[in-house]
């Protein structure tokens, strides 16, 4: 049945390539400008954005649909065991158990997403069918787990041998500390505007490494990790989930620019809030992406560091956001 409910020390970040029609050449990511750009594209987090893209461009570039397009996107990196903060290789909880978020969002407000899922390589197509299959927008833990079993998931071992290690060393003294872009990022989030200027978006993680057990962030959340509206924009949110929660990032990117704002400004603004509201927002990062019905781009950070890729015009590009904090 059809449901009708419908971003820890900083880092450098150097050398990082950029990818032309879906070629690699190396060079340093250029810097963000806002600028409009023709339909279609594709937008994602972080450098394995770029990957992300070429899949997204696949469908985009045959007509396809926005929806399609994201999901395609962001499973070649829940698949990929090299990226360590998104689904299969992703660094577990502290209890060593991989557990897996995500959320997708349609062009008709259709929205679905599962949480503390284990054992399933892909939960955003699994957030894709309880958004299509079950009157729900969310499903958690076991109950996305049999949800996911009943439409035919395999489920599989997704503690690879890297993190299964990882983790070993990491309990020898088990300190917990979030570090600035430590890991370069936690999720991917992308968004797709079609040939027929329709929006979706997609969010994906393993979370934070060594969070306790049963912890949720930002990216399966509506409206946090990911919103969109097909009538205004997209936006994602990548970083320290709580403050993303904390302020509905997403919503309220989606909802300043609903109010006439730039992609650019509604995002500087989403940080902004943070800065006002929440204490020690200094020791945490937040990356924001954004897009409108008109193609443009917004992309804004609270530390320097963060980047993302854009397919757009032919071109498949690594863009370095501005920030806030200097």
């Amino acid at each position: 049945m059809s449901s009708r409910r419908r971003f820890i020390k900083q880092s450098g970040l150097a050398s990082l390539g950029l990818i032309a029609a879906g070629q690699s050449s190396q060079a340093t990511p250029k810097k963000h400008k806002s600028k409009k750009v023709t339909r279609p594209l594709a937008i994602a987090t972080w450098k394995n954005g770029v990957q992300a893209n070429v899949a997204a461009w696949d469908v985009l570039s045959k007509g396809g649909r926005a929806l399609d397009a994201v999901e395609q996107g962001v499973k070649v990196v829940e698949a990929d065991p090299n990226d360590m903060t998104v689904g299969y290789g992703g660094r577990p909880d502290r209890d060593g158990i991989v557990t897996l978020d995500a959320c997708i969002m349609d062009e008709t407000g259709n929205a679905g997403s599962v949480c503390a899922l284990e054992n399933i390589k892909h939960p955003i197509s699994v957030a894709r069918r309880v958004m299509e299959k079950t009157p729900h927008v969310m499903l958690a833990g076991d109950g996305a787990l049999q949800f996911a079993k009943e439409e035919g998931f395999a489920e599989e071992n997704l503690l690879t041998d890297k993190a299964k290690k990882e983790f070993q060393e990491w309990r020898k003294t088990s300190d917990y500390k979030p570090l600035i872009n430590i890991e370069n990022h936690d999720t991917i989030g992308m968004l797709a505007l079609d040939a027929q200027g329709n929006i979706s978006g997609a969010c994906t993680t393993s979370g934070l490494a060594y969070k306790m057990h049963g912890r949720v962030g930002d990216s399966p959340i509506i409206g946090a990790g990911m919103y969109c509206d097909n009538e205004v924009g997209g936006a994602v949110a990548t970083g320290m989930g709580e403050l993303v929660m904390k302020t509905l990032g997403s919503y309220l990117v989606v909802e300043l620019m609903n109010q006439g704002m730039s992609p650019q400004k509604a995002v500087e603004e989403a940080i902004a809030r943070i800065v006002k509201k929440i204490p020690g927002y200094q020791d945490f990062q937040i990356g924001y992406l954004a897009i409108n019905k008109a193609g443009e781009v917004g992309a804004y950070s609270l530390h320097k560091g963060f980047n993302y890729a854009l397919y757009a015009n032919g071109e498949n590009q690594l863009i370095d956001s501005s920030y806030y904090l200097k």
